[in-house]
């Protein structure tokens, strides 16, 4: 039995393909460098859902739709004064239960703005400061960072939506995998993204691109980057932000994230990302050094890191930040596992005792 599942073939989909040994990553026929630079989130969201949902509005329709969704769930995360006590990951699981158990159009766009308005709400919350309602009117991207209070322009609109496309679905990771699973159920769609996003919580899925900040202010200065990391690997530390588990070669959304940073944050803190450099290339040749038997590239969650931080999230948030973007990709898959018809169930082996055969 393949540990952990690896290349085992558990469904069929036409929504990714990863390709670990190319470096590859193809989203519903669009390379994924072709969504961070001409996809709009809203379009990212049609192109992974449209086809399944016959109810889903169209074009300027759905943005419309998206954003009125928004203000629903605005409405609704505020009558449950609960949820700012709790860690943000947390929230945004209660926040997603709540949620009608729909599999239409109306059910789906209000799981997406859950997901964008419990992530604003968390920042504000994380930093004592009240929540920012919604802009119906705004693009999905550009109200995110309003509702932080984060400085909005059309470039950094753009790089978040670029964000959230890049990162909107991944083949069947463990949080996807979970969707199918629940979805195979014919349960709904709120409860396939939940489950979901409870997945995305651990910290072997979701929780790597905070501890990538927590790893560059450790580190401080581009002069300490050797020795830190050095240090860090012979404490037999993980050194956060490299290695993947399909990737062979370079994670293709790390340098797809990188141009975005370029591009569209005109680098964003040129001491940040000279220091992100420094590490980056330290850390690379370290562990080509040490483990020379094992690829371990950069991955996307360095990027995202550099990225958020430079967008205006503070790190307790990046996980929901990333669940904004997949919740796309759940929901696509489970209206595809929904439509397959068939429930998700594999076999075990027993390993464990025998009863005792009487003599």
């Amino acid at each position: 039995m393949a540990d952990g599942l690896d290349g085992v073939i558990a469904a069929e989909t036409a929504m990714s393909l990863v390709d670990g040994d190319a470096g590859r990553l193809v989203i519903r026929g669009h390379d994924v460098e072709e969504f961070a630079e001409s996809m709009p989130f809203e379009d990212v969201v049609a192109l992974l859902i449209g086809d399944r949902l016959d109810n889903l509005p169209a074009g300027p329709a759905l943005r419309r739709a998206l954003g009125r969704a928004r203000v629903d769930a605005f409405e609704r995360i505020s009558a449950s004064p609960a949820l700012a006590a709790l860690p943000p990951m947390d929230a945004m699981r209660a926040a997603l239960a709540q949620l009608p158990d729909g599999s239409d159009g109306a059910t789906a766009l209000l799981l997406l703005a859950t997901a964008a308005v419990m992530t604003a709400y968390a920042a504000r919350v994380a930093r004592g400061l009240a929540p920012i309602a919604p802009d119906p009117d705004a693009d999905h991207a550009a109200d995110m960072l309003r509702m932080v209070g984060a400085p909005v322009d059309a470039d950094r609109a753009s790089a978040l939506s670029a964000y959230l496309a890049v990162v909107s679905d991944h083949g069947l990771n463990a949080s996807t995998f979970t969707a199918r699973v629940v979805a195979s159920t014919r349960a709904g769609l709120t409860s396939a993204i939940t489950a979901a996003a409870g997945a995305l919580k651990g910290p072997l899925h979701g929780g790597a691109p905070g501890p990538v900040i927590d790893m560059l202010d450790a580190i401080g200065s581009p002069a300490q980057a050797e020795p830190w990391i050095m240090a860090a690997l012979d404490r037999g530390e993980r050194l956060m932000g490299f290695g993947h588990r399909i990737y062979r070669v370079r994670d293709p959304r790390a340098d797809t994230l990188k141009r975005v940073i370029a591009l569209r944050l005109r680098g964003g803190s040129t001491q940040r990302m000279a220091l992100a450099e420094a590490v980056e290339a330290v850390a690379l040749a370290t562990l080509r050094e040490r483990k020379p038997n094992r690829r371990l590239d950069t991955n996307v969650e360095f990027y995202t890191a550099l990225l958020l931080e430079a967008l205006g999230f503070p790190p307790a948030v990046f996980t929901c930040v990333f669940t904004a973007g997949r919740a796309a990709g759940w929901i696509g898959h489970a209206l595809e596992q929904q439509a397959s018809g068939r429930l998700i169930r594999p076999e075990s082996r027993y390993v464990g005792p025998l009863p005792s055969l009487a003599a």
